[in-house]
């Protein structure tokens, strides 16, 4: 067995470029993808190696690269689509939302949509406006769509190949801060997991902490300084938005009688919202005090200078611990 050391941009990277060389068919749209390799250097030697036919340097107009895409799926293309930073989505949520999601619905089958739209989301960066937003409960919430989160360099390599697989569109969300943050061992000849399934990736017993994307690394952080003070907190990855794989949430609260989500996403109508209010519905006797949720605040993305006091960090998800634990 080999591996490498990989991080979650290098893993993006590897697995585009194998489903390339897999399947002719495969091919990349976006603004700067090409010679420039992205903006965050996803798409870094792809055009280089597979040609401008394959790797197209698209305008700016987000409408009309999904709009294209469309085309190209509907004629047995699978296009791989990256919107370059998540607040720029919008202008082509049109297409998304009308055309993307329900073509294969209206159609009755006849016409296919396997094509993936890569968003990287989610702030800590120190950027501007419209660059560190968190649109994913508008995607999860449209029927049609199928919507996925990875959080590490592993699940990068695997989830974007199987998402390019798959004959659905998906929504690819990708933790911008975590492109370049941190490495993993990856090994190109494992079993990955399956796309739309759920993790536990920290066993515990006191309390089951919730987390996709960016807060991954912020809940396993959290479980690591609970267990300084003897507490034991179980971490799940959920991997996938829509749909929810809840199973092993459910196996798991109903051990533990808690449970805490975060998000980066403001609270009001997140993700947080239908994951408690299906927890409450299968696991009410189990509970042993209310599904609290740690996201951002009711307001747009503030500035950067202050964009730590806005997002979830270890000690607001320590505090929910503690509040649950005070039931």
């Amino acid at each position: 067995m080999t591996t490498q050391k990989v991080t979650l941009a290098k893993g993006l990277n590897m697995g585009l470029r194998k489903a390339m060389e897999d399947d002719p068919k495969v091919l990349i749209m976006g603004e700067d993808v090409g010679k420039l390799g992205g903006v965050f250097r996803i798409t870094d030697g792809l055009q280089k190696d597979f040609g401008e036919d394959r790797v197209i340097d698209s305008p700016l107009a987000e409408s009309g690269i999904v709009g294209t895409a469309v085309g190209m799926a509907m004629r047995g293309y699978r296009p791989v689509v990256e919107i370059q930073f998540d607040g720029f989505v919008y202008p082509a949520y049109d297409q998304i939302v009308c055309q993307v999601a329900k073509m294969q619905y209206r159609s009755k089958g006849h016409y296919k949509m396997p094509m993936v739209i890569r968003i990287p989301f989610g702030g800590g960066i120190g950027a501007v406006e419209h660059h560190s937003e968190s649109p994913e409960a508008q995607f999860a919430h449209t029927p049609g769509l199928k919507v996925v989160a990875c959080s590490n360099p592993i699940d990068g390599y695997w989830m974007i190949q199987q998402a390019i697989a798959c004959d659905d569109p998906v929504i690819f969300l990708e933790p911008k801060r975590q492109y370049h943050a941190d490495k993993a061992e990856l090994d190109e000849t494992a079993t990955p997991d399956p796309l739309f399934e759920s993790r536990v990736v920290r066993q515990g017993t006191d309390v089951t902490v919730l987390a996709y994307g960016p807060t991954v690394k912020t809940a396993l952080s959290a479980a690591e300084a609970a267990a300084g003070e003897g507490r034991s907190l179980e971490v799940i990855d959920l991997r996938t938005l829509s749909p929810l794989d809840m199973g092993p949430v459910f196996e798991s609260v109903r051990r533990t009688g808690r449970a805490v989500i975060t998000h980066e996403a403001h609270v009001n109508l997140g993700m947080g919202a239908e994951v408690a209010a299906r927890i409450t519905e299968k696991c009410f006797y189990s509970l042993e005090a209310p599904v609290l949720r740690v996201g951002g605040f009711d307001t747009p993305y503030p500035a950067s200078r202050i964009e730590e006091d806005y997002l979830p960090d270890l000690d607001r998800v320590l505090d929910a611990v503690d509040r649950t634990l005070d039931y």
